[in-house]
């Protein structure tokens, strides 16, 4: 008979109380892990045909002054950086000079720190201005952009000053001939639709750190400023051809203390010295400069009669170096014939050498 095999059932143990149930630690919920807030950090070059307001557009953005302004063409000859520092981003403004066919070593120059600025950049400007007419001017400038990679903005420019109405075929003609990333109508002098501009500009830019230090606006030297600001007293009095044939350069920049002999001895003392007593001292800086112009009869309109036209951009050019170094100055200003200038090679070192 087949063998039956049998299974043991064990016998019931007797129940036991359940031990109380130990309460369970809660997980601790996930870090939420907050993103790194994105920098972004990048060149931008501001260029147009003479007169579109590019140096009004820096200073704007700046908030202060940088570059010196005029309403004769070919004002900036030397680009000019302004950096603009904010918890965004470091966006760094290049201002460039006109766009024009080059006649001179001098304008032959200008134009190459235009086509440098286009190699470097990380976004282009383009700024036309709404009141003037589309011309061969602006077709040789968008036959130049024809070779930019880098994304373009083209901005309108001086919209308060002209109809509504007039803007849009401008953006029409603009939109037809070149692909531009934005079309910002502008007005650097109001400034309209700049913190539009400003917001596009940083959206654009590459991811990247710091270049230069929050503290940092521009990478001019003093003896840049000081010659451009002489340079701008003296556009704001001349005509025709002067403005292309007058050039500044600083000769000399020495810092001094001097001696407060200029108020009464037991008399108040003049609010320009500070409150100081007689026989104390007080920072000077002394300027030497140098104005080139081409020939002798530029150099005697320059001069003025008896001297009245030098002596008044020395009074206001000795005025603004004045509030920008925070002290007294005195200015002393030489007008000098140098032929044929914008030509020559080692005059021109002079001049943009002072740069740096």
């Amino acid at each position: 008979m087949p063998r039956t095999t049998t299974t043991k059932t064990p016998a019931k143990k007797s129940a036991k109380p359940a031990a109380p149930k130990k309460p369970r630690a809660k997980k601790a919920a996930p870090k939420k892990t907050v993103p790194k807030p994105v920098f972004k950090t990048g060149y931008v070059a501001l260029i147009g045909r003479p007169n579109t307001g590019k140096s009004t557009l820096l200073n704007a953005l700046l908030g202060q002054k940088l570059a010196i302004v005029s309403d004769k063409p070919q004002t900036t000859r030397i680009s000019i950086l302004g950096i603009k520092t904010t918890d965004k981003g470091q966006t760094i403004f290049v201002d460039n000079p006109g766009i024009h066919k080059p006649l001179h070593t001098l304008n032959k120059r200008m134009m190459n720190f235009v086509y440098s600025s286009l190699e470097t950049c990380d976004v282009v400007c383009l700024l036309v201005d709404a009141t003037e007419k589309f011309g061969h001017g602006d077709e040789y400038v968008l036959e130049i952009l024809g070779r930019v990679k880098t994304p373009v903005f083209l901005l309108i420019n001086k919209v308060d000053i002209v109809r509504k109405d007039t803007v849009l075929p401008i953006i029409g003609r603009y939109k037809d001939l070149f692909p531009f990333r934005e079309i910002i109508p502008i007005s650097a002098l109001k400034g309209i639709n700049l913190d539009i501009l400003e917001g596009l500009l940083t959206a654009a830019l590459p991811e990247a750190e710091k270049i230069y230090s929050g503290e940092e606006i521009s990478d001019q030297s003093e003896r840049f400023l000081f010659a451009e600001i002489i340079r701008e007293k003296i556009l704001s009095y001349v005509t025709q051809e002067l403005p292309f044939v007058t050039a500044v350069y600083i000769e000399a920049i020495e810092k001094k203390a001097q001696a407060v002999r200029d108020c009464p001895r037991n008399g108040s003392v003049p609010p320009e010295d500070g409150g100081m007593k007689f026989g104390e001292t007080r920072p000077v800086t002394l300027v030497r400069a140098s104005i080139f112009v081409e020939k002798d009869n530029h150099r005697k309109i320059v001069i003025g009669r008896h001297g009245s036209l030098v002596k008044q951009v020395g009074i206001e050019a000795r005025q603004e170096i004045a509030e920008y170094v925070g002290h007294k100055v005195y200015l002393d200003l030489q007008v000098r014939v140098r032929e044929g200038w914008r030509d020559s090679e080692d005059v021109l070192d002079l001049i943009e050498g002072q740069k740096v």
